[in-house]
Order: structure tokens, then C-alpha cells, then sequence
């Protein structure tokens, strides 16, 4: 598996080596001592989600707070999505910045995002089938979130805005600035 840590720390990119032959193909998608080891971080996954989204959904851009953070290994199965997580701590020299990367069923490329950040994707394909992990059950009461339009953060979101579809509750989400009075 090779993993390259991006511009903000602890957020890494992971692509699986892939086998293929004229049955198909074979990858391990994960691997917690190899990425323990390349890494640093030991993450233990305790719940699997799965979402199917259509062109041009956007969700997010999602967090979980306090006691209750969750670190994500996020993939796509099929399809493609263009994926960002933002940095929402506030001792991290890349708080309030964001790194995108396109994720598909055909790149097989995996974003880790460590405890502390914020997550959101938006589908660039016809319909995409999401996969991620978390290392934290989710608690309701903990779940926060930022507008999906933000101007602090000015996420490209690869998509254009009259063919975006978002939910009410995104919708109401606050603003980073907004957010970070608190």
C-alpha cells in the first residue's frame, strides 16, 4: 500500500497495490498494521457506513465533536466523488484549511481523516456507492457541520451550483467563522 500524508498533517492519501488478471482484481483495501506502521497513527474501526449518491449531491461538510470525534477511512466502490476535509483544530498550523482529491472505484484511492477535521464529497459521477470507517460510534448530540458554501473556506466542489443538490439540514449548517466563535 503506498501512503502519502497531504498538506495537512495527519490526513493521508492511501492507495492499495491492486491485482489484476484476466479474472479480475484483487486489493487488500486495508491493512491496520501496514498502516500503523506507515502512518503512526493506530486507528481501530469500529463502525462501517455505506451511502449511494447521485450526480451532483454534495454532502457535508460534516463533523463530530469532543469525546464523540470521529477519524474516517473513506473509499468509493463505484463511481466518483471529489473528496475534502477541513481542519478544524485550532493548535494545527493548517486549522481552517481544506485538501481535496478525487476518489473512485477506478483509482481506488483512500482518504484517512484523522479526529479534529470536517468531511464532505460531492458526486462527479452518474450515481457513486461511498464507503467509510470510523474509529467512533456516532452520537447525534455531538454532529456539527459547515455550510457547503462557505467564502472562508472556498471549496471547489467540482460541480456546478445550479446542478448541486443538497439537503435541508446542510442548508441550515453555519458558517466557519460563524462556527469557530464557539
Amino acid at each position: 500500500m503506498e501512503i502519502k500524508e497531504t498538506h495537512l498533517k495527519g490526513c493521508f492519501t492511501m492507495r492499495p497495490w491492486v491485482f489484476k488478471d484476466d479474472r479480475g482484481y484483487f486489493f487488500e483495501s486495508y491493512n491496520q498494521k501496514a498502516f500503523t506502521e506507515l502512518t503512526g497513527y493506530s486507528a481501530e474501526f469500529v463502525q462501517d457506513n455505506q451511502s449511494l449518491s447521485t450526480y451532483g449531491t454534495v454532502r457535508g461538510i460534516h463533523f463530530q465533536s469532543g469525546a464523540h470525534a470521529q477519524a474516517k477511512l473513506v473509499r468509493v466502490i463505484e463511481g466518483s466523488v471529489y473528496d475534502v476535509a477541513v481542519d478544524l483544530r485550532r493548535d494545527s498550523s493548517t486549522y481552517g484549511k481544506w485538501f481535496g482529491v478525487e476518489l473512485s472505484g477506478e483509482n481506488n484511492l483512500q482518504l484517512f481523516i484523522p479526529r479534529g477535521f470536517a468531511h464532505g464529497f460531492s458526486v462527479l459521477s452518474e450515481t457513486a456507492l461511498f464507503s467509510y470507517k470510523c474509529d467512533n460510534f456516532y452520537h447525534k448530540a455531538s454532529e456539527g457541520g459547515i455550510r457547503y458554501d462557505d467564502p472562508t473556506l472556498g471549496i471547489d466542489w467540482q460541480i456546478p451550483k445550479d446542478k448541486m443538490i443538497l439537503s435541508e439540514k446542510d442548508l441550515l449548517l453555519p458558517f466557519f467563522n460563524d462556527l469557530s466563535k464557539g
